[in-house]
């Protein structure tokens, strides 16, 4: 599963540079870094997975609301629901 994630994790990422507005590609590459530590920290066995990274991403996101201008937190959030929705269409 979390193969899964991480592979649709990338397919969006892909999506945005190719044909993502400018922010688009700056939140979904800022997501990147933050993403790649979230998902290496979990175990493929944990229970509710993605709730899990939910839960990190957000705590990671809010961590970092501090080397980011609130225009530029919102849409590093905004980018981290979409991918969220895609990644739990993925799951159900």
């Amino acid at each position: 599963m979390l193969d899964r994630l991480e592979q649709q994790a990338d397919q969006w990422m892909t999506e945005m540079v190719e044909q993502g507005t400018d922010d688009q590609v700056f939140a979904s590459g800022y997501l990147q870094g933050h993403l790649a530590l979230s998902l290496n920290e979990l175990d493929e066995q944990q229970p509710h997975l993605l709730s899990l990274l939910s839960e990190d991403m957000d705590k990671r996101i809010s961590a970092a609301s501090s080397e980011l201008a609130p225009d530029d937190l919102n849409l590093v959030r905004q980018a981290w629901l979409q991918l969220l929705h895609r990644l739990q269409q993925l799951v159900n």
